[in-house]
Formats: C-alpha cells, sequence, structure tokens
C-alpha cells in the first residue's frame, strides 16, 4: 500500500467513526442538559456541596461558580505538587518549583496542559493520578457547560437564568467524561497502551549503557487526555511515546477521541435550539476547515525537497516511523484544530509551510471543532458576528435563531474575538523585546520567532503543543505563560456567559421576510469567510515574518 492510499484509509475510517457517532452522542449530550431527573449519584453530590439541583443560576451566578471552582482547582492542584515529596507514590520526586508548578496548575485547571517539564522524570504517580487526570475532567467539563449555558441563551426566552453551574458540571463528569474515558481506558489497555504502578525497570541497551523506564497508570490518563482535548502527556515524548501509543490502531483511537465530543456537540446544539439545521450548517463550517487543514499539512510535509526526502516519500524529520506521514499529519491537523495539544510528532521539524498551518489552526480561535465547548461557543461567537454584517448589507436589524442581535450583543462578540489576538502578539512582541529572554530561542532568526509566535499562540489558546525548539522552563516563561493561559480560558467565558445572559432575556422574534437563513449554503459561506478574514488580518503579519519568510527563503 502506498503512502498515499495509507492516508486515505486512516481518514476515511475516522470519517466513518466520527459520522456513526454524530448522531447518537449529540443526541445524548442534548438529552444530559434537557432532562429534570438527577441520577442518586449526583443527588449525593448536591447534598455534600450544599447545592439546590432545581435552582437555575443568572449568569452573573453562573460566572461566579465557575471561576470559583476554578480558583480552587489551580489551588490544590498547586498544592499537591509543592508537596509531592510527602506524598505516596512519589517514585522520590521532589515537590515542584514554584514558578513551575504555577504554570503547570494554570496549563491544566486551563484546559491548555502545557509542560516545560518530563512528565517521567518530575511527577510521581499520585501526582499525575489525582492530580492532572482529575484536573483533565474538571476542565473539559468545564469548557462544556460554558457552551450548553449560551445555547440556553438562544433557546430561552424572556429569563434572566442560564442553568446551573454545579448540576452542569457534575453531569458533564458522570455521565459523558467518565464513562466513556473508562471504556477507552480499557481499548488502549487491550491495544498495548501500559497501565500500572512500577517505579521503573533498569534495562541495557545496544550500546551498553543502563537505563530506567518508567511505567504508570498511562492508559487511564490518555483516555481523558484525548477525549476532553486536554493533551498534557504521561511522558515527554507525549503520543510519540510507545506507552502511550504503541501502535496506528491506537493512534488512530486516540485522534478519534479528541475530535468525538465537539464535532458531536453542533447535533447537539441543533437539538437543544429546536432545529437540527443549524447544527448541521455549524459542522459543515467545522468540517470544511478540518478537512482543508489535513489536507495542507500532508501536502507540504509530503513534498519532495531533497533526495532522501524523494527517498523517502516525504519528509520524515521528527515523524514516528511507526506511524509515518499520514498519520503524522492527521494527528497534527486534529491536534491543533482543537485544543489537545497531542503530538505524535515533533511539531518544530515540521515544513515552514506545514508548521504555519498548524499555527493558523489554533489561531482560528480552535474552532473546527475546537476544544470540548470553547470550540462550539467560538464558532457560535463568530456566527454572531457573521450575521451582524450580513444585516449591515442589507440595512435591518440582525437575528439569530428568533433573536436580535443588538450592541450589546455585538460588543460581547467583538471583545471576544479581540482576546485571544491581543494576549498572542502582545506576548510574543514582549519575548522578542526582552534582551534576557532572547537566550531561551534555541534557533535565530525566522524560526526562532516561529518558535516564540506558536508558544503563545498554543497558550492563549489553550492548546498546549509546541514547536520545541524554544526553552520555557524558566521563570520567565513559567509565569508570563501561566498568566497568559489564566486570562485567555476565562475572559474568553466571560464574554460568553454575558452573551448568553443578554440573549435569553430578549423575547423571541419570529422570522420574517428579511431574516437571513442560517442553515443554507450562503450562510455557511459567508461564516468561513468571516473566519479566515478574521484571523488573516489579525495575524497575517507575524505569519509573514515568521513561517512564510522561512518557507520563501
Amino acid at each position: 500500500m502506498s503512502t498515499a492510499e495509507a492516508g486515505w484509509l486512516q481518514a476515511g475510517l475516522l470519517v466513518s467513526a466520527l459520522a456513526l457517532a454524530y448522531r447518537p452522542l449529540g443526541d445524548y449530550l442534548a438529552h444530559i442538559f434537557t432532562t429534570t431527573r438527577h441520577w442518586r449519584v449526583e443527588r449525593g453530590i448536591y447534598r455534600l456541596i450544599g447545592v439546590d439541583a432545581d435552582a437555575d443560576q443568572r449568569w452573573p451566578t453562573y460566572l461566579r461558580s465557575l471561576l470559583a471552582f476554578s480558583v480552587v482547582s489551580v489551588l490544590l492542584l498547586y498544592g499537591f505538587q509543592r508537596l509531592q515529596a510527602h506524598l505516596l507514590l512519589s517514585l522520590g520526586f521532589p515537590g515542584v518549583k514554584a514558578d513551575q508548578a504555577f504554570n503547570t496548575a494554570a496549563s491544566f485547571v486551563t484546559n491548555t496542559n502545557w509542560q516545560s517539564y518530563s512528565g517521567e522524570s518530575t511527577m510521581g504517580h499520585l501526582v499525575q493520578m489525582a492530580g492532572l487526570a482529575v484536573q483533565n475532567f474538571g476542565s473539559a467539563a468545564v469548557g462544556v457547560v460554558a457552551v450548553i449555558a449560551l445555547i440556553r441563551g438562544f433557546a430561552r426566552s424572556q429569563t434572566d437564568r442560564v442553568g446551573n453551574f454545579w448540576v452542569d458540571l457534575v453531569r458533564t463528569v458522570c455521565r459523558l467524561l467518565v464513562p466513556i474515558a473508562a471504556v477507552f481506558a480499557v481499548v488502549l489497555i487491550a491495544g498495548g497502551v501500559v497501565d500500572n504502578f512500577s517505579a521503573g525497570h533498569a534495562v541495557t541497551t545496544l550500546a551498553g549503557q543502563h537505563q530506567v523506564i518508567t511505567g504508570g497508570p498511562v492508559a487511564s490518563q490518555e483516555a481523558i487526555k484525548e477525549l476532553g482535548t486536554n493533551g498534557g502527556g504521561f511522558y515527554n515524548a507525549n503520543s510519540a511515546h510507545p506507552f502511550e501509543n504503541p501502535n496506528p490502531f491506537t493512534n488512530l483511537v486516540e485522534i478519534f477521541l479528541l475530535l468525538v465530543i465537539s464535532f458531536a456537540l453542533p447535533r447537539a446544539f441543533g437539538r437543544m435550539v429546536g432545529d437540527n439545521r443549524q447544527g448541521y450548517a455549524v459542522l459543515t463550517v467545522m468540517a470544511i476547515l478540518w478537512a482543508g487543514s489535513v489536507a495542507g499539512i500532508s501536502f507540504f510535509e509530503s513534498g519532495y525537497h531533497s533526495g532522501a526526502a524523494l527517498a523517502a516519500g516525504g519528509s520524515l524529520e521528527g515523524k514516528e516511523v511507526r506511524f509515518g506521514i499520514p498519520a503524522s499529519t492527521l494527528f497534527s491537523a486534529s491536534t491543533t484544530l482543537t485544543s489537545t495539544g497531542a503530538v505524535n510528532n515533533a511539531h518544530d521539524s515540521l515544513s515552514p509551510f506545514g508548521g504555519g498551518i498548524a499555527m493558523v489552526n489554533m489561531m482560528l480561535g480552535e474552532i473546527a471543532p475546537g476544544g470540548t465547548g470553547s470550540g462550539l461557543y467560538g464558532i457560535l461567537v463568530l456566527a454572531v458576528v457573521t450575521v451582524f454584517v450580513a444585516g449591515l448589507m442589507v440595512g435591518r436589524t440582525p437575528e439569530y435563531l428568533s433573536k436580535k442581535l443588538r450592541a450589546p450583543e455585538i460588543k460581547l462578540a467583538s471583545l471576544y474575538i479581540l482576546t485571544t489576538p491581543a494576549l498572542v502578539l502582545i506576548g510574543t512582541g514582549l519575548a522578542i523585546a526582552l534582551s534576557g529572554e532572547q537566550a531561551s530561542i534555541l534557533n535565530p532568526g525566522p524560526h526562532g520567532l516561529s518558535e516564540v509566535l506558536y508558544a503563545f499562540t498554543s497558550a492563549s489558546n489553550n492548546n498546549g503543543s509546541a514547536f520545541a525548539g524554544l526553552s520555557v522552563n524558566t521563570v520567565w516563561y513559567n509565569g508570563v505563560l501561566g498568566v497568559v493561559m489564566l486570562l485567555s480560558r476565562f475572559v474568553p467565558m466571560i464574554f460568553v456567559l454575558g452573551l448568553a445572559g443578554s440573549l435569553a432575556s430578549q423575547r423571541a422574534v419570529p422570522a420574517s421576510a428579511g431574516t437571513l437563513p442560517t442553515h443554507r449554503p450562503l450562510f455557511i459561506g459567508m461564516l468561513l469567510g468571516v473566519v479566515l478574514i478574521v484571523v488573516a488580518l489579525t495575524y497575517f503579519p507575524a505569519e509573514a515574518l515568521g513561517p512564510l519568510a522561512e518557507g520563501l527563503h
């Protein structure tokens, strides 16, 4: 089988699996957040934390609950890491230093999972399991509940209530994330992913050297790492490590997991607003962007730029030979279009244009399909902007899903769109301008700029992947990137929940002859145009100085 045929086969299997899951999982998601029935275990949790499960919250209360949960999560995870030396299963590792513990706590609570450390030589098993893996569930759930509140804003009328954060959170974890993660942890174990409490095995290499290979509860963390679009690896090599991702079968399973919830959420959106066509329209935009990214990165990585690449059938530098170019590019496109950040190849070794596409994937706001929840609320905000632009063209007040888009809604949408680019560009500018931090750039020139730009793009979009040619384990980078991750996660959520409350308070208006149909090809094309134009106008100058300059050199 040729490389191209293998690529088509893998992509075909992945698309088929996602298509099969779209309707049942999307319908189940809608059921989770619309049913009034509570499970027994959920009622026990509500009594424990003192929550009235049948009381809906106004959006400011919902936001305060979300922020309080996240602040406590950061503090607990920070303390967990600092006290590691005194915990069980620490494997003899000391407590994590303060700046790195802050960076890691901010990273995992914001669903970024950026890692400035090597997991197998820094974190003991208990911190990995009860600290990092727990946050993989919690941070993913926070993204889901935020978009559910926004969907309720579209679906409800003349109310100041958008749901109950604690109920949404508990249901997401108990009914969605834990059951699916448990099933696929078993699947990954069957596929060869390790799962044990081994402190390590000493082996002798072919060169006669001694090496300790650390084991651990990997499969259980790997499942939620991908399902929750988290991305933090148990090992430094992440999903390129044979203990995390041993063969092409587990590789395809992991790509499926990191896409499946985000691609199913548009179905839940359509069900909850009472029009499945709206979900299909959003899904179409996501699918077009995803397919274009996969094709683009595959094209540039399969290009023959030298005699070695010609003989190998493409650029194999930084690629895992177990997977080859097609499985690597499929993973790279999918992980940067979601907020996952897991990698099965070295993104720093991607060709300039291939790496540039991976960067643009994150700059889009990771909306194709994006992180669990964050991808859908990102594209819905862009849909609001698209409808507003269309309204300006015909000179009438725009409407989306029977809600008028007035000045307050457009201001909130505009602030949402501006937040992440501001953090990316200001952070990159500071890193380049400060002479003391330029020593962290191992590759000067356009590629060095690309590495810094990629780092802040990854942190600001809660992705977590890296070009890796940048020494970020410094006090400055740990601190600044930690702050950027927190701001880029929760400031946009403030605008999303504010938008949900503003929409929910409105009275639904009936469609008229002047209403723009938001389920037809015209709107899909306009939404695609807004997505691409907003990114091009915002980031093109920085891209021109980095990946484009390097690729055209």
